[in-house]
Formats: C-alpha cells, structure tokens, sequence
C-alpha cells in the first residue's frame, strides 16, 4: 500500500512539474516565434526599400563663387533615386548627414529644424509618391551662408535603416 500512495504522490508530482514547465517555456517559444517574424519582417522591409545618391552639386560654379539661383539663400541639391521595389513614406523622417569631409552633421529636415538653418527639403521630382524609380531631389538651405570649397560627404538614411552616400567636391 505504501508503494501505491508513494507511486501515485510521485505521478502527481510529475504530472505538476511538467504542467510548471508547459507554463514557463510555452510563453517563451511564442515570444521567441514573434520575434523572429518581426525581425523577418525588418529584414524584408530593409531589402525591399534601397536607395542611390545619383547627383550632388551645389550653387557654387568652378571658380568658388556663389551663383544664387533666385532663392537668396544658399543651397545644395541632392537627387536620390528610390531603387528598391517599395514606397519609401514618409520621406521627411529620412535622415540626411551633410558637410565637409570628417566634419559632417545630421541636417534636419525643415519641419523640425524650427526656423534654424541648415536644413533640408524634398520634392519628388516624376511621381507622386516616392515609389521605386522616382527620384526625390533634396535641397539643403544653408542661409545666405555659403559653403567653402572642398571635399563634402552625404549620407541619406530611410526610416527603415537602409542607406546610400558618396562624396562630392565643390
């Protein structure tokens, strides 16, 4: 008898513990199931948008000399192509680093840079939206504060992370 109510006392034991570690590990198989979805889901997202600096220039001609183009205020132009196979919305959350070579800055866009210069616009130039193969030509207004020859970097970051840049002399 004493081996019967022992047995029985271990089944339910068992039988308690293994309900204990259904409880413990199934919340973490399905966490750990949604955080892989997530992470596909970024991933995909980040393969689906990619974009190209395909031009830089700025109101500066070859000599230096700031040749204003109508606005009286000085400014660099940037044309970056959507060559991904996605909308990239909205393009005012992009992230745009300008300035001279090892002393850039992140520009902010015109919307929350509060009045205060630099900072950046952008007009998508043969669409609508910014779908893949349109191009968004970003302008950063400097003031009527020119730039100084030299070697700049541009980096263009999207929301989701993906990037693009290239340098450019002035």
């Amino acid at each position: 008898m004493d081996k019967a109510i022992t047995t029985a006392l271990l089944i339910i034991v068992s039988m308690m513990m293994v309900i204990m570690l259904f409880n413990i590990a199934y919340p973490a198989v399905i966490s750990g199931g949604e955080a892989m979805v997530g992470m596909t889901n970024r991933v995909e997202d980040r393969m689906n948008q990619q974009v190209n600096i395909i031009h830089i220039t700025s109101e500066l001609d070859h000599h230096g000399t700031w040749q204003d183009e109508g606005s009286g205020q000085f400014e660099v132009f940037a044309w970056v192509k959507n060559v991904g196979s996605a909308r990239i919305a909205p393009f005012e959350q992009l992230d745009v680093f300008f300035g001279p070579e090892g002393n850039f800055a992140r520009i902010p866009h015109q919307s929350a840079a509060g009045g205060s210069y630099p900072h950046w616009t952008g007009h998508i130039e043969n669409n609508s939206n910014w779908d893949p193969t349109a191009s968004l030509r970003i302008t950063i207004n400097y003031g009527a504060s020119p730039l100084a020859q030299g070697r700049y970097f541009m980096k263009v970051v999207t929301p989701s992370g993906v990037s693009d840049d290239g340098f450019v002399g002035f």
